[in-house]
Protein backbone atom coordinates (compact mmCIF):
# COMPACT_ATOMS: atom_id res chain seq x y z
CA UNK A 1 0.00 0.00 0.00
CA UNK A 2 1.20 3.48 -0.74
CA UNK A 3 2.89 4.56 2.29
CA UNK A 4 0.95 8.13 2.28
CA UNK A 5 -2.18 6.65 2.69
CA UNK A 6 -3.47 5.08 5.93
CA UNK A 7 -6.80 3.38 6.90
CA UNK A 8 -8.91 4.78 9.64
CA UNK A 9 -10.91 2.83 12.68
CA UNK A 10 -13.81 2.58 10.09
CA UNK A 11 -11.70 0.77 7.66
CA UNK A 12 -11.73 4.22 4.85
CA UNK A 13 -8.36 4.39 2.88
CA UNK A 14 -7.37 8.10 3.14
CA UNK A 15 -4.30 10.12 2.44
CA UNK A 16 -2.20 11.16 5.12
CA UNK A 17 -1.62 14.68 3.10
CA UNK A 18 -5.19 16.40 1.05
CA UNK A 19 -4.09 19.09 -1.12
CA UNK A 20 -6.67 22.09 -0.08
CA UNK A 21 -7.26 20.69 3.33
CA UNK A 22 -4.20 19.95 4.75
CA UNK A 23 -2.67 16.72 7.44
CA UNK A 24 -5.32 14.60 7.82
CA UNK A 25 -5.98 12.93 11.52
CA UNK A 26 -7.76 10.09 10.97
CA UNK A 27 -10.28 8.84 13.23
CA UNK A 28 -9.70 6.50 15.96
CA UNK A 29 -12.81 6.48 17.83
CA UNK A 30 -15.92 8.05 19.59
CA UNK A 31 -14.08 9.65 22.33
CA UNK A 32 -10.34 8.42 21.70
CA UNK A 33 -8.99 12.43 20.49
CA UNK A 34 -8.70 14.36 23.57
CA UNK A 35 -7.87 18.18 23.53
CA UNK A 36 -5.21 19.87 24.89
CA UNK A 37 -4.36 23.74 24.71
CA UNK A 38 -5.97 26.93 24.90
CA UNK A 39 -8.84 28.46 22.96
CA UNK A 40 -9.02 30.48 20.56
CA UNK A 41 -9.08 33.98 20.88
CA UNK A 42 -10.76 36.44 18.59
CA UNK A 43 -8.80 40.36 18.43
CA UNK A 44 -9.08 42.34 21.43
CA UNK A 45 -11.75 45.72 20.66
CA UNK A 46 -12.30 48.77 22.43
CA UNK A 47 -15.50 51.69 22.44
CA UNK A 48 -15.88 54.92 23.35
CA UNK A 49 -19.09 56.78 24.33
CA UNK A 50 -20.91 58.12 21.30
CA UNK A 51 -19.93 55.37 18.84
CA UNK A 52 -22.17 54.75 15.88
CA UNK A 53 -22.58 50.75 14.83
CA UNK A 54 -25.30 51.68 12.32
CA UNK A 55 -23.92 51.56 8.70
CA UNK A 56 -26.60 52.69 5.76
CA UNK A 57 -25.38 49.53 3.27
CA UNK A 58 -23.62 45.94 2.90
CA UNK A 59 -20.65 47.24 1.05
CA UNK A 60 -20.45 49.81 3.52
CA UNK A 61 -20.04 47.36 6.38
CA UNK A 62 -17.52 45.27 3.56
CA UNK A 63 -15.01 47.82 3.42
CA UNK A 64 -15.36 48.93 7.08
CA UNK A 65 -14.17 45.65 8.21
CA UNK A 66 -11.83 45.50 5.61
CA UNK A 67 -12.31 42.15 3.76
CA UNK A 68 -9.43 41.09 1.46
CA UNK A 69 -8.62 37.85 -0.77
CA UNK A 70 -8.09 34.86 0.97
CA UNK A 71 -9.92 35.87 4.15
CA UNK A 72 -12.47 33.41 6.13
CA UNK A 73 -16.42 34.73 6.54
CA UNK A 74 -19.37 32.89 7.90
CA UNK A 75 -23.01 32.38 7.74
CA UNK A 76 -25.81 30.66 9.65
CA UNK A 77 -28.91 28.91 7.92
CA UNK A 78 -31.57 29.47 10.17
CA UNK A 79 -33.63 30.63 7.41
CA UNK A 80 -32.90 27.57 5.38
CA UNK A 81 -34.68 27.73 2.28
CA UNK A 82 -36.11 31.46 2.95
CA UNK A 83 -32.44 32.48 3.37
CA UNK A 84 -31.63 35.74 1.34
CA UNK A 85 -28.80 37.05 3.44
CA UNK A 86 -25.77 34.93 2.05
CA UNK A 87 -26.88 35.98 -1.30
CA UNK A 88 -27.17 39.63 -0.93
CA UNK A 89 -23.59 39.46 0.89
CA UNK A 90 -21.77 37.93 -2.04
CA UNK A 91 -23.22 39.66 -4.64
CA UNK A 92 -21.60 42.73 -2.86
CA UNK A 93 -18.38 40.99 -2.40
CA UNK A 94 -18.44 40.40 -5.64
CA UNK A 95 -19.17 43.64 -7.39
CA UNK A 96 -16.47 44.71 -5.26
CA UNK A 97 -13.73 42.43 -6.62
CA UNK A 98 -13.13 40.28 -3.79
CA UNK A 99 -11.57 36.59 -4.72
CA UNK A 100 -10.70 33.43 -3.01
CA UNK A 101 -12.81 33.53 -0.04
CA UNK A 102 -13.90 30.57 2.50
CA UNK A 103 -16.96 30.38 3.96
CA UNK A 104 -17.55 29.17 7.04
CA UNK A 105 -21.61 28.36 6.93
CA UNK A 106 -23.35 26.11 9.42
CA UNK A 107 -24.98 24.48 6.25
CA UNK A 108 -26.18 25.27 2.94
CA UNK A 109 -29.49 24.68 1.21
CA UNK A 110 -31.19 25.32 -2.45
CA UNK A 111 -31.46 29.03 -1.60
CA UNK A 112 -27.56 29.33 -2.00
CA UNK A 113 -27.49 27.91 -5.51
CA UNK A 114 -26.77 31.38 -6.83
CA UNK A 115 -23.48 30.59 -5.01
CA UNK A 116 -22.50 28.50 -8.05
CA UNK A 117 -21.22 31.43 -10.25
CA UNK A 118 -19.26 32.76 -7.37
CA UNK A 119 -17.56 29.84 -7.02
CA UNK A 120 -16.78 29.61 -10.86
CA UNK A 121 -15.34 33.21 -11.08
CA UNK A 122 -13.35 32.67 -8.30
CA UNK A 123 -14.78 34.68 -5.68
CA UNK A 124 -15.68 31.52 -3.64
CA UNK A 125 -12.70 28.90 -3.17
CA UNK A 126 -13.29 27.06 0.25
CA UNK A 127 -16.86 25.88 1.83
CA UNK A 128 -16.82 24.88 5.40
CA UNK A 129 -20.35 23.17 6.14
CA UNK A 130 -22.21 20.53 7.71
CA UNK A 131 -24.60 20.11 4.05
CA UNK A 132 -24.89 20.48 1.28
CA UNK A 133 -28.04 20.48 -1.57
CA UNK A 134 -29.26 20.73 -4.99
CA UNK A 135 -27.37 22.44 -7.92
CA UNK A 136 -24.20 22.90 -5.56
CA UNK A 137 -23.79 19.92 -4.26
CA UNK A 138 -24.38 18.34 -8.09
CA UNK A 139 -21.71 20.93 -9.65
CA UNK A 140 -18.79 19.48 -7.10
CA UNK A 141 -19.92 16.20 -7.04
CA UNK A 142 -19.70 16.01 -11.43
CA UNK A 143 -17.51 18.60 -11.87
CA UNK A 144 -15.71 19.55 -9.12
CA UNK A 145 -16.11 23.23 -10.13
CA UNK A 146 -14.74 24.18 -6.17
CA UNK A 147 -10.76 24.45 -5.96
CA UNK A 148 -10.57 23.18 -2.80
CA UNK A 149 -12.16 20.42 -1.22
CA UNK A 150 -15.39 21.08 1.02
CA UNK A 151 -14.90 20.00 4.33
CA UNK A 152 -17.75 18.79 6.03
CA UNK A 153 -18.23 18.92 9.77
CA UNK A 154 -21.45 17.94 12.28
CA UNK A 155 -22.82 21.19 14.35
CA UNK A 156 -21.09 20.30 17.42
CA UNK A 157 -17.78 19.52 15.32
CA UNK A 158 -18.36 23.39 13.81
CA UNK A 159 -18.02 24.70 16.97
CA UNK A 160 -15.55 22.95 18.21
CA UNK A 161 -13.31 23.56 15.12
CA UNK A 162 -14.38 27.58 15.72
CA UNK A 163 -13.50 28.01 19.23
CA UNK A 164 -10.20 25.52 18.73
CA UNK A 165 -8.91 27.81 15.98
CA UNK A 166 -8.65 24.90 13.19
CA UNK A 167 -11.27 27.28 11.46
CA UNK A 168 -10.38 31.17 11.78
CA UNK A 169 -13.80 33.48 10.87
CA UNK A 170 -12.58 36.71 9.84
CA UNK A 171 -15.92 38.23 9.30
CA UNK A 172 -19.13 36.83 10.33
CA UNK A 173 -22.22 38.12 8.31
CA UNK A 174 -25.44 37.58 11.17
CA UNK A 175 -28.91 37.57 10.05
CA UNK A 176 -31.12 38.98 12.51
CA UNK A 177 -35.22 39.13 13.35
CA UNK A 178 -34.53 41.55 15.93
CA UNK A 179 -31.34 43.75 16.44
CA UNK A 180 -30.73 47.44 18.52
CA UNK A 181 -28.74 50.09 17.68
CA UNK A 182 -26.06 48.67 19.58
CA UNK A 183 -25.81 45.10 18.09
CA UNK A 184 -27.68 43.30 20.93
CA UNK A 185 -29.86 40.42 18.39
CA UNK A 186 -31.58 37.56 18.98
CA UNK A 187 -33.91 35.54 16.51
CA UNK A 188 -37.82 35.40 18.06
CA UNK A 189 -38.87 39.08 17.25
CA UNK A 190 -39.95 40.65 14.32
CA UNK A 191 -41.57 40.14 10.94
CA UNK A 192 -38.49 37.46 10.18
CA UNK A 193 -38.39 35.66 13.46
CA UNK A 194 -37.29 31.97 12.97
CA UNK A 195 -36.40 30.91 16.72
CA UNK A 196 -33.08 30.37 18.17
CA UNK A 197 -29.73 31.36 17.13
CA UNK A 198 -28.06 28.50 17.77
CA UNK A 199 -25.03 28.28 14.98
CA UNK A 200 -24.00 31.78 15.33
CA UNK A 201 -23.40 32.44 18.77
CA UNK A 202 -20.34 30.67 18.90
CA UNK A 203 -19.45 32.93 15.41
CA UNK A 204 -19.93 36.45 17.18
CA UNK A 205 -17.90 34.82 20.13
CA UNK A 206 -15.30 34.17 18.05
CA UNK A 207 -14.98 35.91 14.72
CA UNK A 208 -12.36 39.16 14.42
CA UNK A 209 -15.06 41.00 13.21
CA UNK A 210 -18.89 40.82 13.49
CA UNK A 211 -21.81 42.42 10.99
CA UNK A 212 -25.42 42.20 12.23
CA UNK A 213 -27.81 42.11 9.44
CA UNK A 214 -31.41 42.86 10.18
CA UNK A 215 -35.13 44.15 8.85
CA UNK A 216 -36.00 45.01 12.09
CA UNK A 217 -33.66 47.64 13.73
CA UNK A 218 -35.13 48.62 17.17
CA UNK A 219 -34.13 51.05 20.11
CA UNK A 220 -31.60 50.04 22.44
CA UNK A 221 -31.95 48.13 24.67
CA UNK A 222 -33.34 44.74 22.98
CA UNK A 223 -35.36 43.10 25.77
CA UNK A 224 -34.34 39.50 24.73
CA UNK A 225 -30.76 39.03 24.06
CA UNK A 226 -29.32 36.10 22.26
CA UNK A 227 -25.97 37.25 20.76
CA UNK A 228 -24.95 40.65 23.09
CA UNK A 229 -23.54 43.74 21.82
CA UNK A 230 -20.03 43.35 23.04
CA UNK A 231 -19.52 40.86 20.55
CA UNK A 232 -20.98 43.06 17.30
CA UNK A 233 -18.67 45.61 15.02
CA UNK A 234 -21.36 47.09 12.87
CA UNK A 235 -25.05 46.93 11.77
CA UNK A 236 -26.67 47.49 8.71
CA UNK A 237 -30.67 47.60 8.30
CA UNK A 238 -32.10 45.80 5.09
CA UNK A 239 -35.83 45.77 3.87
CA UNK A 240 -35.85 42.11 4.61
CA UNK A 241 -33.53 39.37 5.75
CA UNK A 242 -35.86 36.13 4.24
CA UNK A 243 -39.40 34.48 4.66
CA UNK A 244 -39.40 32.31 7.76
CA UNK A 245 -42.31 30.92 5.85
CA UNK A 246 -39.71 28.54 4.24
CA UNK A 247 -37.78 27.05 7.13
CA UNK A 248 -40.19 24.07 7.23
CA UNK A 249 -39.56 22.97 3.36
CA UNK A 250 -37.35 20.59 2.46
CA UNK A 251 -35.61 18.10 4.52
CA UNK A 252 -37.79 18.89 7.71
CA UNK A 253 -41.44 16.95 7.49
CA UNK A 254 -44.08 15.37 8.90
CA UNK A 255 -44.90 12.07 6.96
CA UNK A 256 -48.48 10.70 5.96
CA UNK A 257 -46.28 8.05 3.86
CA UNK A 258 -48.04 4.90 4.75
CA UNK A 259 -44.56 3.07 4.95
CA UNK A 260 -42.73 5.00 7.20
CA UNK A 261 -45.92 5.54 9.65
CA UNK A 262 -45.17 1.73 9.56
CA UNK A 263 -41.69 2.08 10.56
CA UNK A 264 -42.66 4.63 13.25
CA UNK A 265 -44.65 2.40 14.78
CA UNK A 266 -42.12 -0.25 14.89
CA UNK A 267 -39.40 2.36 16.36
CA UNK A 268 -41.92 3.05 18.76
CA UNK A 269 -41.98 -0.31 20.10
CA UNK A 270 -38.42 -0.66 20.48
CA UNK A 271 -37.57 2.41 21.96
CA UNK A 272 -40.43 1.37 24.81
CA UNK A 273 -39.31 -2.04 24.68
CA UNK A 274 -36.02 -0.98 25.42
CA UNK A 275 -36.62 0.36 28.86
CA UNK A 276 -35.46 3.46 28.12
CA UNK A 277 -38.59 5.30 27.95
CA UNK A 278 -39.39 6.34 31.61
CA UNK A 279 -40.04 9.04 33.89
CA UNK A 280 -37.31 11.72 33.27
CA UNK A 281 -36.00 10.26 30.35
CA UNK A 282 -34.43 12.56 27.75
CA UNK A 283 -35.33 12.16 23.73
CA UNK A 284 -33.98 13.64 20.26
CA UNK A 285 -35.43 12.64 16.85
CA UNK A 286 -33.93 13.90 13.36
CA UNK A 287 -35.75 16.01 11.21
CA UNK A 288 -36.71 13.25 8.52
CA UNK A 289 -40.25 11.86 8.36
CA UNK A 290 -40.49 8.65 10.02
CA UNK A 291 -38.04 10.00 12.73
CA UNK A 292 -40.76 12.48 13.45
CA UNK A 293 -43.17 10.00 13.16
CA UNK A 294 -41.65 8.28 16.01
CA UNK A 295 -42.98 11.04 18.26
CA UNK A 296 -46.75 10.20 17.48
CA UNK A 297 -46.57 6.86 18.82
CA UNK A 298 -43.88 7.62 21.94
CA UNK A 299 -46.46 10.48 22.68
CA UNK A 300 -49.23 7.66 23.12
CA UNK A 301 -47.58 5.26 25.06
CA UNK A 302 -46.26 8.53 27.64
CA UNK A 303 -49.91 9.32 27.86
CA UNK A 304 -51.28 5.87 28.88
CA UNK A 305 -48.63 5.11 31.29
CA UNK A 306 -48.51 8.55 32.76
CA UNK A 307 -44.80 9.16 31.82
CA UNK A 308 -42.76 12.79 31.63
CA UNK A 309 -39.67 13.15 30.47
CA UNK A 310 -36.95 15.72 31.64
CA UNK A 311 -36.08 17.31 28.04
CA UNK A 312 -36.36 17.01 24.62
CA UNK A 313 -33.31 18.74 22.60
CA UNK A 314 -32.11 19.36 18.75
CA UNK A 315 -33.88 20.95 15.81
CA UNK A 316 -37.42 21.86 17.40
CA UNK A 317 -40.42 21.20 15.90
CA UNK A 318 -44.17 22.33 16.30
CA UNK A 319 -44.46 18.02 17.65
CA UNK A 320 -42.12 18.98 20.38
CA UNK A 321 -43.84 21.76 21.34
CA UNK A 322 -46.76 20.42 21.97
CA UNK A 323 -44.67 17.54 23.79
CA UNK A 324 -43.57 20.58 26.00
CA UNK A 325 -47.15 22.59 26.04
CA UNK A 326 -48.88 18.91 27.16
CA UNK A 327 -47.10 18.33 29.60
CA UNK A 328 -44.84 15.32 28.14
CA UNK A 329 -41.49 17.17 28.95
CA UNK A 330 -40.10 19.65 31.32
CA UNK A 331 -38.07 21.58 29.03
CA UNK A 332 -36.66 21.60 25.00
CA UNK A 333 -33.26 22.47 24.24
CA UNK A 334 -33.33 24.40 20.83
CA UNK A 335 -30.01 25.03 18.79
CA UNK A 336 -32.46 25.08 15.23
CA UNK A 337 -36.00 26.14 15.47
CA UNK A 338 -37.63 24.39 12.35
CA UNK A 339 -40.86 26.58 12.20
CA UNK A 340 -43.01 29.29 13.25
CA UNK A 341 -44.87 27.47 16.07
CA UNK A 342 -41.54 26.32 17.75
CA UNK A 343 -40.69 30.14 17.44
CA UNK A 344 -43.46 31.57 19.05
CA UNK A 345 -43.09 28.95 21.82
CA UNK A 346 -39.76 29.61 22.27
CA UNK A 347 -40.76 33.88 22.47
CA UNK A 348 -42.99 32.97 25.24
CA UNK A 349 -41.95 30.04 26.95
CA UNK A 350 -39.19 29.39 29.71
CA UNK A 351 -38.96 26.31 29.35
CA UNK A 352 -38.35 26.48 25.70
CA UNK A 353 -34.77 26.89 25.92
CA UNK A 354 -32.44 28.28 23.33
CA UNK A 355 -28.54 26.62 23.40
CA UNK A 356 -25.68 27.54 21.55
CA UNK A 357 -24.54 24.71 19.00
CA UNK A 358 -21.42 24.48 21.41
CA UNK A 359 -23.78 23.64 24.37
CA UNK A 360 -25.45 21.19 21.92
CA UNK A 361 -22.70 19.39 20.59
CA UNK A 362 -19.30 20.02 21.35
CA UNK A 363 -17.20 17.03 23.05
CA UNK A 364 -14.57 19.54 23.57
CA UNK A 365 -16.09 21.90 26.67
CA UNK A 366 -17.05 20.88 29.75
CA UNK A 367 -20.38 19.20 28.51
CA UNK A 368 -23.06 19.26 25.97
CA UNK A 369 -26.87 18.20 25.70
CA UNK A 370 -25.94 15.47 23.01
CA UNK A 371 -24.25 13.24 26.06
CA UNK A 372 -26.77 14.04 28.09
CA UNK A 373 -29.67 11.82 25.91
CA UNK A 374 -31.52 8.72 26.48
CA UNK A 375 -32.53 8.04 23.02
CA UNK A 376 -31.74 9.78 19.91
CA UNK A 377 -33.86 8.21 16.39
CA UNK A 378 -32.22 9.35 12.99
CA UNK A 379 -33.00 9.13 9.59
CA UNK A 380 -30.33 7.47 7.07
CA UNK A 381 -29.47 7.49 3.01
CA UNK A 382 -27.66 4.16 3.75
CA UNK A 383 -26.06 1.55 6.50
CA UNK A 384 -23.89 -1.14 5.96
CA UNK A 385 -23.23 -4.47 7.80
CA UNK A 386 -21.52 -2.79 9.87
CA UNK A 387 -24.43 -0.46 10.91
CA UNK A 388 -22.16 2.82 9.82
CA UNK A 389 -24.30 5.11 8.35
CA UNK A 390 -24.35 7.61 5.73
CA UNK A 391 -26.51 10.51 5.74
CA UNK A 392 -24.36 12.96 3.25
CA UNK A 393 -24.12 11.11 -0.21
CA UNK A 394 -26.33 8.80 -2.28
CA UNK A 395 -25.74 5.63 -3.60
CA UNK A 396 -24.47 7.22 -6.85
CA UNK A 397 -22.18 9.12 -4.78
CA UNK A 398 -23.16 12.58 -5.19
CA UNK A 399 -23.60 14.87 -2.70
CA UNK A 400 -27.13 15.52 -1.15
CA UNK A 401 -27.62 15.70 2.42
CA UNK A 402 -26.22 16.73 5.54
CA UNK A 403 -24.23 15.39 8.58
CA UNK A 404 -26.00 17.47 10.89
CA UNK A 405 -25.62 16.86 14.59
CA UNK A 406 -26.19 13.06 13.78
CA UNK A 407 -22.80 11.73 14.50
CA UNK A 408 -23.10 14.07 18.07
CA UNK A 409 -25.92 12.84 19.08
CA UNK A 410 -25.25 9.29 18.23
CA UNK A 411 -22.20 8.97 19.82
CA UNK A 412 -23.97 10.61 22.72
CA UNK A 413 -27.11 8.85 23.50
CA UNK A 414 -27.31 5.75 25.09
CA UNK A 415 -30.09 4.57 22.76
CA UNK A 416 -29.64 5.23 18.86
CA UNK A 417 -31.79 3.87 16.52
CA UNK A 418 -31.81 4.27 12.82
CA UNK A 419 -35.20 4.51 10.93
CA UNK A 420 -35.10 3.61 7.28
CA UNK A 421 -36.93 2.13 4.55
CA UNK A 422 -35.49 -1.25 3.14
CA UNK A 423 -35.20 0.33 -0.37
CA UNK A 424 -35.87 3.73 -2.47
CA UNK A 425 -36.70 3.44 -6.02
CA UNK A 426 -35.88 -0.32 -5.78
CA UNK A 427 -32.11 0.69 -4.60
CA UNK A 428 -31.45 -1.21 -1.34
CA UNK A 429 -30.22 0.93 1.59
CA UNK A 430 -28.37 -1.66 3.41
CA UNK A 431 -24.95 -2.24 1.87
CA UNK A 432 -21.79 -4.05 2.38
CA UNK A 433 -20.21 -0.88 2.35
CA UNK A 434 -21.99 2.71 2.89
CA UNK A 435 -20.62 5.05 -0.22
CA UNK A 436 -19.46 7.04 2.62
CA UNK A 437 -19.68 6.59 6.51
CA UNK A 438 -20.71 10.01 7.99
CA UNK A 439 -21.81 7.98 11.34
CA UNK A 440 -19.53 4.96 12.74
CA UNK A 441 -21.15 2.05 13.43
CA UNK A 442 -19.88 1.43 16.53
CA UNK A 443 -22.38 4.49 17.89
CA UNK A 444 -25.37 3.15 16.35
CA UNK A 445 -27.64 0.52 18.18
CA UNK A 446 -30.62 -0.58 16.19
CA UNK A 447 -32.02 -0.22 12.80
CA UNK A 448 -35.44 -0.45 11.91
CA UNK A 449 -37.19 -1.03 8.90
CA UNK A 450 -40.49 -2.08 7.82
CA UNK A 451 -39.12 -5.70 6.78
CA UNK A 452 -37.40 -5.94 10.39
CA UNK A 453 -35.45 -5.03 13.09
CA UNK A 454 -31.82 -5.47 13.63
CA UNK A 455 -29.51 -5.24 16.48
CA UNK A 456 -25.84 -4.12 16.36
CA UNK A 457 -23.57 -7.21 18.03
CA UNK A 458 -22.00 -4.86 20.24
CA UNK A 459 -25.08 -4.75 22.65
CA UNK A 460 -25.78 -7.83 23.55
CA UNK A 461 -27.81 -6.42 26.25
CA UNK A 462 -30.51 -5.17 23.89
CA UNK A 463 -30.65 -8.26 22.21
CA UNK A 464 -31.56 -10.36 25.22
CA UNK A 465 -34.07 -7.44 26.34
CA UNK A 466 -35.59 -8.04 22.97
CA UNK A 467 -35.72 -11.46 22.89
CA UNK A 468 -37.01 -11.85 26.28
CA UNK A 469 -40.10 -9.05 25.29
CA UNK A 470 -41.07 -11.09 21.89
CA UNK A 471 -39.59 -8.46 19.72
CA UNK A 472 -38.67 -10.59 16.51
CA UNK A 473 -34.83 -9.45 15.47
CA UNK A 474 -33.03 -10.43 12.19
CA UNK A 475 -29.13 -10.05 11.30
CA UNK A 476 -28.65 -7.21 9.22
CA UNK A 477 -27.09 -9.63 6.80
CA UNK A 478 -29.60 -11.82 7.06
CA UNK A 479 -32.12 -8.37 5.97
CA UNK A 480 -29.14 -7.16 3.40
CA UNK A 481 -30.03 -10.46 1.32
CA UNK A 482 -33.57 -10.34 1.81
CA UNK A 483 -33.50 -6.89 0.29
CA UNK A 484 -30.81 -8.07 -2.18
CA UNK A 485 -32.73 -10.97 -3.44
CA UNK A 486 -35.53 -8.82 -4.26
CA UNK A 487 -34.01 -5.66 -5.34
CA UNK A 488 -30.77 -7.29 -6.79
CA UNK A 489 -27.26 -5.80 -5.47
CA UNK A 490 -26.59 -2.34 -5.82
CA UNK A 491 -24.48 -1.40 -8.87
CA UNK A 492 -20.72 -0.02 -7.30
CA UNK A 493 -20.39 4.05 -8.23
CA UNK A 494 -17.67 4.74 -10.07
CA UNK A 495 -15.46 7.88 -9.03
CA UNK A 496 -11.99 9.39 -9.96
CA UNK A 497 -8.91 9.99 -7.88
CA UNK A 498 -10.08 13.69 -7.25
CA UNK A 499 -11.37 14.30 -3.54
CA UNK A 500 -14.41 16.83 -3.48
CA UNK A 501 -14.93 16.62 0.22
CA UNK A 502 -13.43 16.08 3.46
CA UNK A 503 -15.99 14.42 6.11
CA UNK A 504 -14.86 15.24 9.28
CA UNK A 505 -15.93 13.42 12.96
CA UNK A 506 -16.76 15.87 15.24
CA UNK A 507 -13.38 15.44 16.91
CA UNK A 508 -11.83 17.03 13.95
CA UNK A 509 -10.36 13.33 12.98
CA UNK A 510 -11.31 12.08 9.51
CA UNK A 511 -13.71 9.49 8.88
CA UNK A 512 -14.22 9.36 4.60
CA UNK A 513 -13.68 11.56 1.87
CA UNK A 514 -15.62 11.94 -1.11
CA UNK A 515 -14.44 11.80 -5.08
CA UNK A 516 -15.48 13.09 -7.99
CA UNK A 517 -18.49 11.06 -9.82
CA UNK A 518 -17.46 9.99 -13.15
Amino acid sequence: MDKKMIINKVKREIPTHIEGYGEVKPYIGPFATIPNGRKYAPLKKYSKPGDIKLLSTIKESIQKVELRDGMNISFHHHLRNGDYVLNIVMDEIAKLGIKDLTLICSSLTKAHEPLIEHIKNGVVTGIHTSGLRGEIAKEISKNNILKKPVVFRTHGGRARAIEAGDIRIDVAFIAAPACDTMGNMNGVDGKSAFGAMGYPMVDAQYANKVVAITDNLVPFPLKRISIPMTQVDYIVKIDSIGDPELIGTGATRFTKNPLELLIAENAAKVLIASGYVKNDFSFQAGSGGASLAVCKYLKEYMKENNIKGSFAAGGITSTMVEFLEEGYFEALLDIQTFDSAAAESMKRNLNHIEMSASMYANPHNCGCSAHQLDIMVLSATEIDVDFNINSLTGSNGMIMGALGGAPDTAAGAKLTVVVAPTMRKRIPIITDKVTNVVTPGETVDVLVTERGICVNPLRQDLIAIFKAKNIKLKTINELREEVENLTGKAEKISTGDTIVAVIEYRDGTVIDVIKQVK
